[in-house]
């Protein structure tokens, strides 16, 4: 296997720029320039790494866990983080198997009883407290021969969303801050706690809000195009001064989904999320800034005095995308 650029691997792996870039940022993966190259690229030891944490994550193992079992040569480490994920899905099984046994419960009961009004009461007899009792402590439905065809499927299951939010977000002037090159987000990230400390921005708006989005979103083999830019919140009579400009958000309807920082690829779950709505469809906007797309960090007013490691192992984003209602045919 030859050496692949950055576009090549997303296209290759179905994983986006931002998420391969992430994974380098934390020390998890590594690119290398080699003579006659003039851009990062991928060896085969390197993809060999990236496929084993992408199956890693197909079992939801977070990626602070994947760094544990990936930067260790014990074995033992792996085996405990593998068995508390076990433990954790066992529990998880066991609830959702008392949820299934007890509508499967509501069900015979309405099915025998289909001339009878719905009776609240029923909700709390006696009868269906004895079926939880009586559950078993565990079950295994999982084939002991499991495939990886059948944890794609098993992932692009899990994958399907059911906590999506819609969220307006008001206009608001926001200061902005933008970087091109090989690590925007962590300079954008350092020039914005400054300002926070310098114009004590805390006191003045206590309600702020913190926005975050790749401007441009990355075209070029080599990804020497990549930038973000950073937004937070300001008062309207509030002066900016350079790096930083002064901007008017226009605000709008979105879609929210929430993630631990570092699970990017849950933008295509939320893509995919939109495009299947029934009620709404992407409301696309700049190309070169995600589309209008955004990352929101959510209590960032408490945790802008980190750096950014800090904030990366506690941060939680809420994915925004930006959307309108369909129209009725």
């Amino acid at each position: 296997m030859g050496l692949l650029t950055i576009s090549e691997v997303t296209k290759n792996y179905q994983i986006s720029t931002r998420t391969l870039r992430y994974y380098e940022q934390i020390g998890l993966l590594q690119s290398l320039k080699k003579d006659g190259y003039a851009y990062r690229t991928y060896d085969e030891c390197s993809l060999k790494r990236l496929e084993q944490i992408l199956i890693l994550r197909r079992l939801r193992i977070p990626l602070k866990e994947i760094q544990r079992v990936l930067q260790s040569e014990e074995s033992k480490i792996a085996l405990n983080i593998f068995q508390e994920k076990i433990q954790k899905l066992s529990n998880e099984m066991l609830a959702l198997s008392a949820i299934k046994t007890v509508l499967n419960q509501f069900v015979i009961h309405l099915r025998e009883n289909t001339e009878v009004k719905m009776n609240p009461k029923y909700l709390s007899e006696e009868s269906i407290l004895r079926v939880i009792e009586a559950l078993p402590v565990t079950k295994n439905n999982l084939k002991e021969d499991t495939s990886m065809n059948d944890l794609k499927i098993t992932d692009y299951y899990l994958s399907q969303l059911k906590d999506v939010r819609i969220v307006y977000l008001a206009p608001s002037l926001v200061a902005s801050i933008h970087y091109v090159g090989e690590s925007p987000e962590y300079d954008t990230g350092n020039e914005l706690r400054k300002f926070m400390i310098q114009t004590n921005l805390k006191e003045m708006k206590p309600d702020l809000r913190h926005f975050g989005f790749n401007h441009p979103n990355g075209v070029k083999p080599d990804g020497t195009d990549h930038g973000y830019e950073r937004w937070v919140t300001i008062p309207d009579n509030m002066e900016v001064h350079e790096p930083f400009l002064k901007k008017k958000f226009p605000g709008g309807l979105y879609a929210a989904h929430m993630i631990p920082m570092g699970n990017f690829e849950e933008w295509g779950w939320l893509t995919d999320w939109v495009k299947n709505s029934n009620e709404y469809e992407p409301n696309w906007g700049d190309p070169d800034c995600m589309n209008g797309s955004m990352e929101e960090h959510l209590n960032y007013i408490n945790q802008y005095h980190l750096s950014n490691e800090e904030i990366d192992k506690c941060v939680q984003l809420d994915l925004l995308l930006p959307i309108k209602p369909k129209v009725k045919e």
